[in-house]
């Protein structure tokens, strides 16, 4: 599978929740969410499962809600990218890589690395 990049920058071809199918996996990500403090438990799999975003489902960083105002598709066709809003989501994304690289192992930290932690990068495709 290629990249599946999201409104915030994240690639969801490369996110351990995302191709999370199978108990086992979806425990898995549960875990792993719940030890980097993205969930306060370890969620049941029909919480953790993920299809991935769309304009129905709620944005922790509001770009769903931007885009929509604005009238463009993905922020980086927006007159005004990059704005603040995006600015204070790659921040809070600063501190959640920190957090990552203290939590987990080297070959969790490159797997959500390559999910998470190139967004800037992957704003401008």
């Amino acid at each position: 599978m290629g990249e599946k990049i999201t409104l915030c920058g994240d690639d969801c071809a490369s996110c351990p929740r995302y191709n999370a199918h199978s108990p086992a996996e979806l425990r898995a990500a549960a875990e792993l969410w719940h030890r980097v403090g993205w969930r306060d438990s370890i969620v049941p799999d029909d919480e953790i499962a993920c299809g991935g975003c769309s304009a129905q489902k709620a944005c922790t960083y509001g770009l769903v809600e931007c885009t929509g105002r604005h009238g463009v598709e993905k922020c980086r066709r927006c007159k005004g990218f990059p704005c603040g809003t995006i600015a204070e989501m790659l921040e809070r994304s600063k501190t959640y890589q920190k957090r990552c690289k203290e939590c987990c192992s080297p070959e969790e930290y490159r797997t959500l690395q390559k999910a998470f932690f190139n967004k800037e990068q992957n704003l401008r495709k």
